[in-house]
């Protein structure tokens, strides 16, 4: 499979005469397939058969490209970048390229030629690996090349993780600042949470963002109210480390390595005073576990005392549930009595108006006008 680059497959040789005669054919001195499967982390496929007309000469075998990249591992990140010291001031970007062609197409090309440095990012994590041990301390114009990973500028520490944080929770999260390329929960031998671990951004701006916002607020992953700490990761490289070929020769270099590795002779100036910087560590641990312990205490209580709070908030919550749902029942009985004395009122008046009869006509008294029934007559 192709690389998007000249680096199209490796292959592992196994015969030394076919060997040297491939290193002699490309031109290299030390090749860089012995250490591709140990470095991709994957298991060697199976030799080919030995073609018939050498049948007892044992045959090397290629790798797909695809095995320097994990499974779910994303390409082109942070952890891909290289640093490249020592470079000759007149170094051109094409000449740059050039040394990492047979590593694949790189993404990032950065040259400062006043300072003699520059940065390149490769395809995987595990191209820039074989990159860097091949390259660290080649000659080029007469200068030895240093390579090593560049510093990642863009990740935090996260602290105060809960145990039911995962990976992927992590990532999730931190993903709303901005592209993450990787996240991790740091655990112990045992595959116990130890409540930290690490975020990756691809750039700095998110990572910034990340600090400002979990900084001025508190940002919570999970039910429990417990924000997680985020601050700068701090950057230590334990690969190389300070090899003896970079120790700077100064003075003081010259005055500390004049005496060998030794153990301190019992009652030497030297014995006295190692006996008192071990006191002073032994002091430091004492003081350090002490701490340790305060802090876990308080943590302890600072947790029961946050568990009896949210018990004590869900009864509050449920008492004012209970006050709104009783409130709410009382206006609406206040709402069906209204009801019901309209409807009765109605009902009244309708009774009323159906039972209602006018009074009968009255006969006429004529004896309010003062005359006689008998007397009365017609006048014509």
């Amino acid at each position: 499979m192709m690389l998007r680059g000249n680096l199209k497959q490796v292959r592992i040789e196994k015969n030394p005469a076919r060997l040297r005669a491939l290193e002699s054919a490309a031109g290299e001195s030390e090749p860089a397939a012995a250490m591709a499967l140990a470095l991709a982390g994957e298991p060697a496929p199976p030799a080919p058969v030995p073609p018939e007309d050498h049948p007892d000469e044992e045959m090397g075998f290629t790798i797909d490209i695809k095995s320097f990249l994990k499974p779910g591992e994303k390409t082109y990140t942070q952890r891909c970048r290289l640093f490249v010291g020592n470079l000759p001031t007149d170094i051109t970007e094409e000449d740059f390229k050039r040394l990492f062609e047979r590593y694949g197409e790189p993404s990032e090309v950065f040259i400062n030629r006043d300072r003699g440095f520059g940065f390149i990012r490769l395809e995987s994590r595990t191209l820039a690996e074989i990159a860097k041990a091949e390259l660290d301390g080649t000659i080029l114009k007469s200068r030895p090349l240093r390579i090593r990973f560049a510093t990642h500028g863009a990740a935090l520490t996260v602290k105060n993780l809960s145990p039911v944080v995962s990976n992927e929770l992590l990532e999730q999260a931190f993903s709303q600042f901005g592209p993450v390329e990787k996240a991790v929960v740091v655990v112990d031998d045992r595959g116990r949470a130890t409540g930290k671990g690490f975020v990756e951004f691809a750039a700095k701006p998110p990572a910034r963002k990340a600090l400002e916002r979990c900084g001025d607020g508190a940002f919570l992953l999970t039910t429990t109210p417990r924000p997680v700490i985020v601050e700068p990761m701090e950057q230590f490289d334990d690969e190389d480390g300070l090899p003896e070929k970079l120790m700077q020769k100064t003075q003081q270099y010259h005055k500390e390595r004049e005496q060998p590795p030794r153990f301190a002779q019992p009652g030497t100036f030297e014995f006295e005073y190692a006996s008192r910087w071990k006191a002073l560590d032994e002091m430091e641990k004492q003081q350090r576990e002490q701490v340790d312990r305060n802090i876990r205490e308080a943590k302890e209580k600072l947790e029961a005392e946050m568990e009896a709070a949210r018990h004590e908030h869900q009864l509050m919550l449920m008492r004012q549930d209970l006050m709104r749902r009783q409130e709410e029942l009382r206006r609406l009985e206040e709402l069906r009595n209204q009801e019901l004395q309209k409807r009765k009122q109605i009902q009244l008046r309708r009774h009323q108006h159906s039972s209602y009869k006018p009074p009968l006509p009255q006969p006429v008294n004529q004896k309010l006008y003062g005359v006689e029934p008998s007397h009365l007559c017609l006048i014509f």
